[in-house]
Order: C-alpha cells, then structure tokens, then sequence
C-alpha cells in the first residue's frame, strides 16, 4: 500500500475550461512545496499538450510524477460527444507516456437541475462506456469526479446514492472531493467508508459551515481521518490537495507551500504509523 500526494491545477485556475501555459510555474510550485505528484486539467499544459515526452523530462527534473490528466465530460444523452472522444482518444495515447496515471473525469454541470435522474442515468452510462473502452482499449484507468456546485447533477447525499449504484466498478473509478462532499452537506469520512472499493483517486479541499471554502485545516473537514480510512483499507494511489480560494491570493508559490506544510505536519504521519 501506497498513498503519495500532490496538487491539481485547479488551484492555479479555477476554470477547467480556461487554456493557460501554466504547468512551468505548476512544476516549480509542487516540486517547492516538498510534494510529488501532478494533476492537471488538459487545458493547463500549454506548450507540453503536443510533446508529452517534454511534460516528461520536466516532470523528471524535478523528482514529480503525472498522477493524472483532468478531462470534464457532459456524456449528452448518454455518451461522449464527437469532440469528447477525440479529445479523449488523444489524451488516451498522451497517458501511456506516463505508466500508472489515469484519467480524472469530472462530471460538467448544467444550467439546472432539470430532469434530474435522466440526466444522471445518462452521465453514468456515458461514464462506463468511456471506462470500458479506456482500460480495455488503451490500458488507462479512469475515475468520475462529481463536484457540488449550484447546479451539478451530483451535490446531495440521494445523487451520490444514484452514483454508486450505477459506477461499473469493474471499469470506472470514483474520485471523491472532500471539500464538494462537505459542500453537498455531508460527512466527508462517511462518504469515503462507504465508497471505498470504488475509489481510484482523491482530491482534497477545505470546507466550513457546508457553505464557505477555506484554506487547508481552516475549514471543518477531517482529512486525517479520511486518510486513516483511505490507509485502513489499503488505498494504493494519489491524495491530491487543492486550494478552492488560491485564485484570490497573491502569492499561489505560498499557498501550495502551505499545502505542503500541512501534509508534512497533519497527513504523512499517518501514512508512516505502522
């Protein structure tokens, strides 16, 4: 078992439909902040989206890993678009430069919540079509990223049930967000427990009050004892850590800094303990 931590890019922009030649700064802040491993929305890779051999090098020279590529999917009416899969299909062959990362799949938002179910049996067959052909056809794994804003298909404790029992758990993965859990208005560390054999990937924010994002161990989430759960039931993969509010500092090299500071301090030890 083992559980290694880095950072995903949306600390650096927010948006994952925002392009940014950003992954320089994001290598030197990661590799800064003492932390090992990449996860980065595809739009962030600038001049490193055509040459992952190059992404490769850099990432090399700096002691980091690529954890995983962050692609968001809508799965309308129930499968990829055109223009889905022939992102996904290149993104495919950009991974097998980088052995054991996957591929992150947040699931998009609407404009509402209007025919709910529908739209959620849609997301999760286009899900596990996308899973099948990426293990069978490309030997990638893939984890589905539900987030909690306003009008996401996932936000409350009765989508993620409908989640969980759609996942094809042979193929498609769950990456839990901690702080969007919190947001959804429940336990982080219920959630975890109760999704274990489904998870694949983890992603970690800070959350007060159900309402308001925080810096990391400002807010009122457990994260060590998601990390004991995750450790307990010998999770073998990534924690990558994000800063929700990071957009609105100055000094983004600072904020992973303090990321890192809180690994070190509040979640390394837990994976040392013996």
């Amino acid at each position: 078992m083992t559980i290694n931590f880095g950072c995903q890019g949306s600390t650096w922009v927010l948006d994952y439909d925002e392009k940014a030649d950003k992954m320089d700064q994001v290598i030197h802040d990661i590799a800064n902040a003492g932390l090992t491993g990449v996860d980065v929305q595809i739009n962030l890779l600038g001049k490193y989206e055509k040459s992952p051999q190059l992404l490769k090098e850099a990432l090399d020279k700096n002691n980091l890993k690529l954890a995983a590529l962050t692609v968001p999917h809508a799965f309308v009416d129930g499968h990829a678009s055109d223009s889905e899969k022939e992102i996904d299909d290149y993104f495919f062959n950009y991974l097998k430069h980088f052995p054991g990362a996957i591929m992150n799949v947040p699931s998009r938002s609407g404009k509402n919540r209007d025919n709910l179910l529908q739209r959620q049996k849609e997301i999760i067959t286009g899900a596990n079509e996308l899973a099948k052909h990426a293990y069978e056809e490309h030997g990638i794994t893939t984890s589905l990223h539900p987030i909690s804003y306003e009008t996401s298909y996932w936000k409350f404790e009765e989508d993620y049930k409908v989640l969980f029992d759609g996942l094809d758990g042979g193929y498609m993965g769950y990456t839990p967000d901690a702080g969007h859990i919190a947001m959804g208005g429940m336990n982080p560390s219920k959630v975890f427990e109760d999704a274990i054999s489904l998870i694949k990937h983890v992603h970690y924010k800070d959350v007060a009050n159900q309402s308001e994002w925080k810096n990391m161990g400002a807010g009122d989430i457990d994260f060590s004892k998601c990390t004991q759960i995750l450790k307990d039931n010998d999770y073998n993969g990534w924690i990558m850590l994000e800063d929700e509010i990071g957009e609105a500092h100055t000094n983004i090299t600072q904020v992973i800094k303090d990321l890192g500071n809180y690994v070190q301090n509040h979640l390394q030890p837990i994976i040392n303990d013996k």
